[in-house]
């Protein structure tokens, strides 16, 4: 079988998508996928199901919700009771977040040897497996104890994608890309920065200091901070003309 969790939660059969209806086994699906095999308490399941007020029924209820699941799936995984809590068996089902996850190593360990080409495809086969927000379809708990971390590998995974980019010289075609993820992620620095290195490589150095200090600006009226080390230090390349210094060269074949 095939699970998805960047983005609604999903799951395929092999010839068709398996129903999963309502937020609670979405949930239930989810908490126990994203625990890669291990064993998810009953406690831990009720928190991510209706939060610190569970109903008297929570016991029965989660049961309901994995016997059901259970119909659903089929045979191609099972869900075992273990204990007080229960957990699923792959039995070599693909899961994106686990796909995402060893691309985004894979990508990240080209990147380090300066291997920008290879980089940025593994890198961008990662990202392209996101459909929207993760885990749009569960209770407010999971979402609120799982997606800031998924969100922040997928914030990472674009910032080393568009660091390959650089370094492949298509710093004038990521600039659409990189205003709007300046515009929805206003605090990350090194947005910023990417951002200001790939207008002052199209020539646009007074637009890349504007963005330097509209940024300090802004952390200083919403956060009360001065920008970070990443910032200065690509205000002060692109004044002194010498920003390629803030990339390493491609290695060589």
């Amino acid at each position: 079988m095939e699970f998805k969790l960047l983005g609604p939660v999903q799951a395929n059969g092999r010839d068709c998508e398996v129903i999963i209806s309502g937020s609670k086994i979405s949930t239930v699906l989810a908490s126990l996928l994203l625990a890669r095999e291990r064993l998810v308490g009953s406690d831990r399941m009720s928190y991510l199901l209706w939060g610190a007020q569970p109903p008297a029924t929570r016991s029965a209820q989660i049961y309901t919700y994995i016997s059901r699941l259970r119909k659903a799936l089929g045979h191609d995984v099972q869900v075992e009771r273990k204990g007080s809590g229960y957990l699923l068996r792959m039995n070599g089902s693909r899961l994106d977040v686990v796909e995402f996850e060893e691309l985004c190593r894979i990508g990240q360990g080209e990147l380090s040897r300066g291997n920008y080409a290879a980089a940025a495809e593994s890198l961008r086969r990662a990202l392209n497996l996101w459909r929207g927000s993760a885990l749009t379809n569960v209770t407010s708990y999971l979402e609120d104890a799982e997606r800031p971390r998924l969100d922040e590998l997928r914030n990472a995974a674009h910032e080393s994608r568009i660091e390959a980019d650089l370094g492949l010289g298509r710093h004038r075609s990521i600039i659409p890309e990189l205003t709007a993820l300046v515009s929805e992620y206003p605090t990350r620095e090194k947005l910023r920065s990417q951002l200001m290195i790939a207008l002052y490589r199209c020539d646009r150095q007074s637009e890349a200091i504007d963005m330097f200090h509209a940024a300090r600006r802004y952390l200083a009226d919403e956060l009360g901070v001065a920008p970070g080390d990443t910032l200065n230090n690509t205000y002060l390349a692109v004044l002194r003309g010498n920003v390629d210094l803030l990339m390493p060269a491609p290695s060589v074949p």
